[in-house]
C-alpha cells in the first residue's frame, strides 16, 4: 500500500506531496540544524523511497556546508528540506499531518541544549490563558495556509 503525505510552507507559496513509504523520522540537535530551523532542534523525516513532487512554488536553497543544502520558502522562510549525499529529508512540521510522523531517533546530541529534556516539566497553559494577550487573540485572523491542498492561494 502506497501512502501519500502532503504539506507546505506557512504562507502557501510552496506545497509538496510525498508518495510512498517515508524513511526514519528523527530530530537533529546539531548547531547547523538549530540555526536553520531557528529552534532547539530540527525534526526531519527521510524520504527513503518515497517520491517527492513540488506541487506549488520554487524551492530556494542555502548551501549550509560543503555537503548539505537546505531548502526553504523564499516568501515566508519556512524550512522545508535537508539535502545531503545520502538523500533528502523533509521538515516534519511542514506536513499537513505532522502528528502521524513520530521521531524515533536523535542526532547531534553533542550540541543538545541543556534544557531541552526538561521542557515537558514547564507549566503548560492554553493560548487564551494569557490574559494580557487574550484581547487580541480572541479576534485573531490567521493568514497561514491551511493544512490541506488548495487549488489557489491566497484565496480571492
Amino acid at each position: 500500500m502506497t501512502s501519500t503525505h502532503s504539506g507546505g510552507c506557512q504562507c502557501g507559496a510552496m506545497r509538496f506531496r510525498a508518495e510512498g513509504r517515508l524513511g526514519d523520522a528523527s530530530v537533529c540537535h546539531c548547531r547547523m540544524c538549530q540555526k536553520a530551523f531557528g529552534g532547539f532542534y530540527a525534526p526531519l523525516v527521510s524520504l527513503r523511497d518515497a517520491k517527492l513532487t513540488w506541487t506549488r512554488g520554487q524551492l530556494k536553497k542555502f548551501q549550509s556546508s560543503n555537503a548539505v543544502s537546505r531548502g526553504f520558502c523564499g516568501d515566508c522562510g519556512t524550512p522545508l528540506t535537508y539535502e545531503a549525499p545520502d538523500g533528502i529529508a523533509l521538515a516534519i512540521g511542514a506536513f499537513d499531518t505532522p502528528e502521524k510522523i513520530s521521531p524515533k531517533l536523535q542526532w547531534g546530541v553533542e550540541a543538545k541544549l541543556p534544557y531541552v529534556d526538561r521542557i515537558h516539566e514547564l507549566p503548560a497553559k492554553q493560548t487564551l490563558d494569557d490574559a494580557v494577550a487574550a484581547h487580541f487573540l480572541t479576534n485573531l485572523v490567521s493568514y497561514q495556509h491551511p493544512d490541506h491542498d488548495t487549488d489557489a492561494w491566497p484565496p480571492a
